[in-house]
Formats: C-alpha cells, sequence, structure tokens
C-alpha cells in the first residue's frame, strides 16, 4: 500500500496509523497527527480503491452504503500491511493508534470490529458503524474518541452514537464529542482529540 513512514522521537511513543477519507492522501493527516503528538510516529497509508479517480479505503454501494464483501478484504489488507510495516521499519505493533477522517474512520473502526489486538487505540472523525451484523472482540483494553457533527448530513447522528454503544457493549473505553460543523474535520475536533489523548 502507499503509505509514508516517520519513526517516533523515541521507542515508548506510538505510531500514528494515519487514515484519509474520501479523495484524500497520504499527505491529508500529517497536520493533525503533528497537532496531537509531533513526536509519535507516523504510518500514513492511501486508500487501494478508486471512485471515479478518488482514493478510498474500500468500495462502497452508494452513499452510506458499504460494499461488505470488500470492506472485510480491505481491512484484512490493511491489518496485514500494518504488520508488515512493523516489520520492515522496526515500530512496536502493539503501540499503534488509528487517526482516521469519515471513510478511514470507517476502516479503522472496522479493524476494532475485526481484530482484538489490531489497535491500542483510535481516534475517529465523523464515523459510521462499519458492520451491525459484526460479533466484536474483546476491546477492554482498547480506548477510542469519537469526534462527530449533530447537523453532520453523510453521517447522521444515531450512526455515532450506536458505534460508542457497540464499542462499548465490547468494554472499550469511548469518549464520544459533539461539534456543530457538518462532516469537516475541524480544529476543535483536533484539539479534544489532544486532550483525550493527553490523558492516556
Amino acid at each position: 500500500m502507499k503509505h509514508i513512514y516517520n519513526p517516533p522521537a523515541d521507542a515508548s511513543k506510538p505510531t500514528f496509523l494515519l487514515l484519509h477519507g474520501t479523495g484524500g492522501t497520504e499527505t491529508d493527516l500529517l497536520p493533525a497527527a503533528g497537532h496531537i503528538d509531533p513526536e509519535a510516529g507516523v504510518l500514513s497509508v492511501r486508500g487501494n480503491v478508486s471512485e471515479n479517480g478518488m482514493p478510498r479505503f474500500f468500495k462502497r454501494l452508494s452513499e452510506g452504503v458499504f460494499d461488505m464483501e470488500d470492506l472485510r478484504e480491505r481491512t484484512e489488507e490493511l491489518h496485514a500491511f500494518i504488520g508488515q510495516a512493523a516489520e520492515e521499519y522496526g515500530f512496536d505493533r502493539t503501540n499503534v493508534i488509528a487517526l482516521g477522517y469519515s471513510n478511514g474512520a470507517n476502516i479503522a473502526a472496522n479493524l476494532l470490529f475485526s481484530y482484538e489486538d489490531s489497535l491500542k487505540a483510535a481516534i475517529l472523525h465523523h464515523p459510521m458503524v462499519p458492520d451491525r451484523d459484526k460479533v466484536l472482540p474483546n476491546l477492554e483494553e482498547t480506548r477510542v474518541f469519537i469526534a462527530a457533527g449533530t447537523n453532520d448530513p453523510i453521517c447522521p447522528k444515531v450512526e455515532s452514537e450506536d458505534l460508542e454503544k457497540l464499542l462499548s457493549k465490547a468494554g472499550a473505553a469511548v469518549e464520544l464529542h459533539w461539534e456543530h460543523n457538518g462532516h469537516q474535520l475541524t480544529m476543535d475536533e483536533l484539539v479534544a482529540a489532544k486532550a483525550w489523548y493527553e490523558k492516556g
């Protein structure tokens, strides 16, 4: 997978797995990661799917309707890639924190839905529930921050609320943060994510 890797300042720092929104690239979320923790490592990935020339992490059938088979395959592919990258670059595979926006947040959420040990934590900006039929693994060791919009036209409020409930039921420690700026990833969200991250 096309990506950028920057090592952490020291081995104790996490590696952020950066996952862009539809039409984004692997450079989009570098400033966001730098704001939250400039000393953390970065593994920023470009989605392997093209929708009318726009990179995505998995196919969709229409707005808000996921191609579930492709979602499963692409999640598996991404999970394997993180492991390969950890071996190649020598970062701690058990200290990976996803930072995803929109489509990227959805596949990050599906990593949590699919694998007990895929992520140490996740920062999800405007995610939806990836798979309502999934039996979630034990996520008792996992922290999750969800940033959502009360007036988001793409990701209805109930999606974020349901995602919080499903992750919490699986044992994750979830914080749900609300903004009022539609589907945009805003500085206010990043400030809130940084505060959450620093609480550890």
